[in-house]
């Protein structure tokens, strides 16, 4: 993708492309800024596991699933096979994460073993790169990076070809997911509600082709590399969540309450509930918000 520079002229200059000297200069950058690129927090670096491998970057991502990072500055063709291989490893040894998580996060930070994750990061990808994911896991991610003069980084998600938001792959990795899909939170809800959910996840989804629907367990997350909003759909009303601070949102009804004081399942940092089919246009200009701040 071509990046532009603006100059004080009013021209536009195109923006030269450079490397990291090294993987570890490329390492060292994402794990200080994990958060904010990726909305993972950052839990180590090089953690050796039992086997004697290395395992670039650990994390916990903002629904609380552990991450595993391998990064690919160079030609490392076996970046996918030795990720799987961690990815397994750590789901055989939950404790060893979970006192991690712990000695660095705090004793009441809860670790979500439904879907572990593997991110590999690259500055490009081979068609047998693409493919091998493709047919391997759903949880295997792959992001690609440019670096630009003046220290533009640009990071952006690899489309992977055939897969769509909230569909299961059979895999060949000996990990077993627990699947929870929209319709798990739609059973037994009644007719009224289905119909305000329906409509509310249209015009959620059609904000943006690159959004991603995620069914978890407690509630129903969208996310562009970070989530924005969540919904917790109960027997009367739709419970929102918005990852946005109750100080940053323009809500002119004042209906958002701050949560952050108060213990709840979803990321957001604001919540409000929507029980009409009439409320859901201010709904909407509320989620706008907190979709327009993590672009």
């Amino acid at each position: 993708m071509a990046i532009f520079q603006i100059t004080s002229e009013n021209k536009v200059k195109k923006a030269k492309i450079k490397k990291f000297r090294n993987e570890k200069e490329l390492q060292k950058l994402f794990e200080r800024n994990l958060e904010e690129i990726f909305g993972i927090r950052f839990l180590a670096s090089e953690f050796v596991t039992t086997h004697g491998g290395r395992i670039d970057t650990l994390g916990l991502d903002e629904d609380g699933s552990p991450v595993i990072i391998e990064y690919k500055e160079g030609e490392k063709d076996n970046v996918i096979n030795q990720g799987l291989f961690y990815l397994d490893w750590l789901v055989d040894h939950k404790g060893d994460f979970e006192l991690l998580v712990q000695k660095k996060l705090g004793p009441n930070v809860k670790v979500n073993w439904d879907s572990p994750r593997l991110i590999l990061v690259a500055q490009s990808y081979n068609e047998y790169d693409i493919y091998a994911v493709n047919r391997i896991s759903e949880n295997i991610e792959l992001k690609k990076y440019i670096l630009y003069d003046n220290n533009v980084l640009f990071v952006e998600n690899v489309v992977l070809p055939g897969k769509k938001s909230g569909t299961k792959k059979s895999r060949k990795t000996t990990i077993v997911y627990k699947e929870y899909t929209v319709e798990d939170h739609l059973s037994n809800k009644s007719e009224k509600i289905k119909d305000i959910f329906r409509e509310l996840q249209e015009r959620i989804l059609k904000l943006d082709e690159k959004i991603n629907e995620k069914a978890l367990k407690h509630y129903i997350a969208y996310e562009l590399d970070r989530n924005f909003c969540e919904i917790v759909i109960q027997a009367n009303a739709l419970k929102i969540y918005l990852d946005i601070s109750k100080n940053d949102l323009v809500d002119p009804k004042n209906i958002a309450e701050d949560c952050t004081e108060v213990g709840h399942w979803a990321t957001g940092d604001c919540v409000f509930k929507v029980t009409s089919l009439e409320e859901i246009d201010y709904a909407m200009s509320l989620i706008k918000q907190s979709y327009e701040g993590k672009l």
